[in-house]
């Protein structure tokens, strides 16, 4: 009995490793992979096991031809994407090069062996920026169970130092904090509700240390907190003042103007090409860099305080080459 109920488990398993619609297994594979584990089959009780499966759930496709055999068919995922969500993984910033490979390594077996080697052949280390902190993978995990149980977290904060050490904020004491979302921008980021300013701080999750989530409920949080909304009129995550700004861009910007204000903000035709933008942003430095990349294309058209702001801003970077 022992061995029958093996039988299927192991029957299952080479399924799900060794097969797909490129690779059947004809019923000589199948019985040699059940010799070499020790278990005796016929070809009939292999079989009854293949329909059993079948009637489990699995998918087991049969090749007719030549090729006669079976494999697994439909699967959780399918490779176009596995391979989507290992680009994913290689892309993340937020991940350490090791924690990479130990993730791609797990999405490997979502499918089978020889389809992960073109996941393998897939997979390469680029040359970027990535996080050095091996703890954010938990970090992020706690937080996420901090916000789903409605819990406070506390944490120590560090800044980088031109040496390549820390420098921890507060002289290292602790942050204790509401956290309402998680947010990724190359870098992931935490949104926590603080309730001295009534409004929102941001963390960067790979410079935080020693993260608990506490047994102390989370202060209540105020209504309507719109989530998707607040994130696109944040720039890189850096706080400034919230305001409504009108700003104008030739129409050769239009998909810049679209990637960073999404659908919500109010676009209308401006001239023969141009195109006139009206949206919510957190004025700032962050802001205001990134609308002097766009050099001549973009211009603040009001209100007019934010435009001399921009002004002061161009002067200041000018000042430092002259």
């Amino acid at each position: 009995m022992g061995d029958k109920k093996l039988k299927l488990l192991y029957l299952a398993k080479y399924l799900e490793e060794e097969t797909d619609q490129e690779h059947p297994a004809g019923m000589p594979e199948l019985l040699a992979y059940l010799t070499a584990h020790g278990i005796s089959a016929e070809r009939k009780s292999v079989y009854d096991d293949l329909r059993l499966l079948e009637s489990f759930g699995m998918d087991i496709e049969t090749v007719k031809g030549r090729q006669f055999g079976y494999y697994l068919g439909e699967r959780t995922f399918q490779l176009p994407e596995v391979k989507l969500l290992v680009d994913a993984v290689q892309a993340a910033p937020f991940l350490t090069q090791k924690k990479s490979m130990e993730l791609i390594g797990k999405l490997e077996q979502l499918t089978s062996r020889p389809m992960a080697r073109q996941l393998r052949r897939q997979v390469y280390v680029m040359d970027r920026v990535r996080t050095h902190n091996e703890r954010l993978y938990y970090a992020v995990d706690g937080l996420h169970t901090a916000i789903n149980d409605d819990r406070k977290v506390t944490f120590r904060y560090f800044d980088w130092t031109a040496s390549g050490g820390k420098s921890y904020r507060r002289e290292g004491a602790l942050y204790e904090t509401n956290p309402v979302a998680l947010c990724v921008d190359r870098h992931y980021y935490l949104v926590a509700y603080d309730p001295a300013i009534c409004d929102y701080r941001h963390y960067r999750v790979d410079r935080m240390e020693g993260l608990t989530v506490t047994d102390t409920p989370r202060d209540p949080l105020p209504e309507g907190f719109d989530l998707g909304r607040y994130v696109r009129r944040i720039f890189d995550m850096y706080n400034g003042r919230t305001e409504t700004v009108h700003l104008r861009f030739d129409g050769g910007l239009i998909n810049v103007v679209m990637d960073r204000f999404g659908a919500d903000a109010h676009l209308r035709p401006d001239g023969q090409s141009g195109v006139a933008v009206t949206a919510e942003v957190e004025v700032g430095p962050t802001f205001f860099g990134w609308l002097f990349q766009l050099g001549t294309q973009a211009e603040i058209t009001g209100p007019d305080t934010v435009r001399q702001e921009f002004r002061d801003y161009c002067a200041a970077v000018l000042a430092r080459y002259q």
